[in-house]
């Protein structure tokens, strides 16, 4: 297993997210609803894995294959529908990587990506206590991303608790 690497926060990642959004936009055209920068690296000053995630909603659940098609016929690794009706694509580069959320207009899990996201967002305190809950499970994990990912989720639900009393 490869170590989980967590990394200070790097001011290019709006760029690199711009980038990519722009590359998937052109992809995509008219397919795309919206493409939003989600994940800890779309969080100014938040510590984070150096993978830029990605949101893209399609207009329609319609219009999902055609998008699934287009995504998989360029440079991204195809990984199928991760059980919340969002379909996972990845694509390497040197230090850094892009993870792709493919989903259709209704999707619950991509309301609530983005719920976390502005909430850590105006909350600096809760994006530092999750800093150094990620850094501490990195190390704890020994290249187990399940531990990892399972570690943080009761901090996330607790999130998205409070973001949505706000």
């Amino acid at each position: 297993m490869r170590a989980i690497k967590v990394v200070d926060y790097d001011p290019s990642w709006p760029r690199l997210f711009g980038e990519i959004r722009g590359e998937v936009a052109a992809l995509l055209g008219s397919l795309a609803l919206s493409i939003d920068h989600i994940g800890s690296t779309s969080v100014p000053g938040l510590a984070a894995k150096p993978k830029i995630d990605l949101d893209v909603v399609a207009i329609s659940d319609d219009v999902l294959p055609m998008a699934i098609d287009a995504i998989s016929a360029v440079d991204f690794v195809f990984h199928g529908d991760r059980g919340e009706k969002r379909w996972a694509f990845t694509r390497d580069h040197d230090g850094y990587g892009f993870r792709l959320y493919l989903c259709g207009p209704a999707n619950h899990a991509h309301r609530e990506r983005l719920l976390f996201r502005d909430y850590l967002r105006d909350h600096p305190g809760r994006a530092t206590a999750y800093a150094g809950l990620k850094r501490r499970l990195a190390m704890e994990a020994h290249g187990d991303s399940d531990f990892y990912t399972g570690g943080k989720t009761e901090f996330v639900n607790e999130t998205l608790r409070l973001a949505k009393l706000a």
